[in-house]
């Protein structure tokens, strides 16, 4: 018998043996010649058009490595400017296809996060990435092609502001921003909420051309008086030829028992998006109904009769599920849209007991897809990080304290006062954050 458990035990080794060795020989490795290159840019010269948004603008297909084995893979596509290394890339994920398809806006958007100046020809160079693990890949050859880009954003910025003690920033700025009216010439518009006491009207930041109104009756003089307010949040209509202004309550919101505070208000403000002439908020809503009122009053307020995207003024209300949701208002057409997004926020020891309270939120940068800001952020001393929609599924601390947001990463120091906070997401495999003092 112990005969006969030695001979298994030594053919048990031995096939232990074998086994290793075929291991050893299964062992995956790299082909050293495997490569891939661009094959074709269609076209070589694309010239973006806003009014072809949806429609194909550009294709890129490239060849498939000769990996050597079984590889487990997916590439990516870099662009850079011509001249660049690739060390800061705008990045697209692309799967296991060998072409990338770009749509007009798709394309435009990359370009101008790259920082591609509108309506210029830009030379501009491509490079694909087969990735097979965080410290193997095959890169292309850089592929070099001219693409011009569109604006996507209004430009109504002005020289003008709104200064003064009932304004944000007091007597010494900076301005509350005026902007161009969209449908008056010479006419420009601000948005703002005043506290009790006075303002003028100035001109780049500077006390060197200013108007007040010396009879506070909407006519504005040089070097005029200041103008009397009292508290409110208003909207400040300025005409620098005929010299004259208007001041009047004024503010869009959302109301109804979908907000949190149901429909006797206050209203959950809009924002004012100068870069689109429309009004937008990004809020998180309930279960039921809402509508979008002026001045916390149903004086003027919108619905949707039929639920077609158009706002009707004093039409049904409009229903709701639990979210979070950004809404653009546009009266100029009246229309709006309705859409979920992911709310980025603050949370922590530093700011609300980790979520004992709402995360403060972030609002996007509607000039640049990508970044987010959240401004005048009363922290405590503590550690703060930042999720999405209130919840951990999705969070980003900082390991290592360089500026760069990791998920999941190591919560972030914070020391009591009131800060401007900025994540940048432009590119997603590299997010970063700034923290400003106020």
């Amino acid at each position: 018998m112990k005969i006969f458990i030695n001979k298994i035990l030594t053919l048990l080794a031995i096939s232990l043996l074998l086994g290793s060795c075929q291991e050893v020989e299964d062992q995956a490795v790299l082909n050293p010649s495997a490569s891939t290159v661009i094959e074709q840019i269609l076209p070589e010269d694309v010239v973006l058009k806003e009014s072809e948004a949806g429609t194909p603008a550009m294709k890129i297909n490239w060849t498939k490595p000769e990996f050597g084995f079984a590889a487990a893979y997916h590439y990516q596509l870099l662009i850079d400017f011509d001249g660049g290394d690739f060390s800061t890339p705008q990045i697209v994920s692309v799967g296991k296809d060998i072409e990338k398809v770009f749509e007009t806006e798709e394309l435009n958007k990359l370009l101008l996060n790259l920082g591609v100046e509108p309506d210029n020809p830009t030379q501009l160079i491509a490079q694909v990435r087969a990735i097979l693990s965080s410290t193997e890949s095959i890169d292309s050859p850089s592929s070099p092609f001219t693409a011009t880009a569109y604006s996507a954003v209004l430009d109504l910025s002005s020289p003008w502001g709104l200064v003064g003690g009932a304004a944000p920033n007091g007597w010494d700025g900076p301005d509350v921003p005026f902007y161009k009216s969209t449908t008056q010439a010479n006419t420009f518009v601000a948005y703002t909420t005043l506290a009790d006491g006075e303002w003028k009207i100035r001109k780049d930041n500077s006390w060197d051309v200013n108007f007040g109104s010396d009879a506070n009756d909407g006519t504005l003089q040089p070097g005029g008086a200041n103008i009397p307010v009292d508290a409110g949040t208003y909207k400040v209509t300025f005409n620098e030829v005929a010299l004259t202004y208007t001041i009047e309550p004024y503010g869009w919101g959302l109301v109804g028992d979908a907000t949190i505070n149901g429909w006797d208000g206050p209203d959950m403000p809009l924002t004012y998006d100068p870069f689109s002439d429309t009004w937008r908020a990004v809020v998180q809503l309930g279960e039921g109904e809402m509508k979008i009122r002026l001045g916390n009053s149903w004086t003027i307020n919108y619905g949707d009769t039929g639920l077609d995207g158009t706002l009707d003024q004093d039409g049904d209300n409009i229903p709701v599920t639990a979210g979070y949701y950004q809404i653009i208002a546009d009266f100029n057409d009246l229309t709006y849209s309705l859409e979920p997004t992911e709310v980025y926020g603050v949370v922590g020891s530093g700011y609300n007991d980790w979520g004992a309270t709402p995360d403060f939120p972030f609002t996007p940068d509607y000039s640049k897809e990508g970044i987010y800001h959240a401004m005048n952020v009363p922290l405590l001393d503590g550690e703060i990080k930042f999720r999405i929609n209130n919840d951990w599924g999705i969070n980003y601390g900082d390991t290592g304290l360089d500026g760069t947001l990791d998920q999941d990463g190591d919560n972030i120091p914070s020391v009591a006062g009131n800060y401007d906070i900025e994540l940048d997401f432009t590119n997603p495999d590299t997010p970063t954050y700034t923290i400003t003092a106020k």
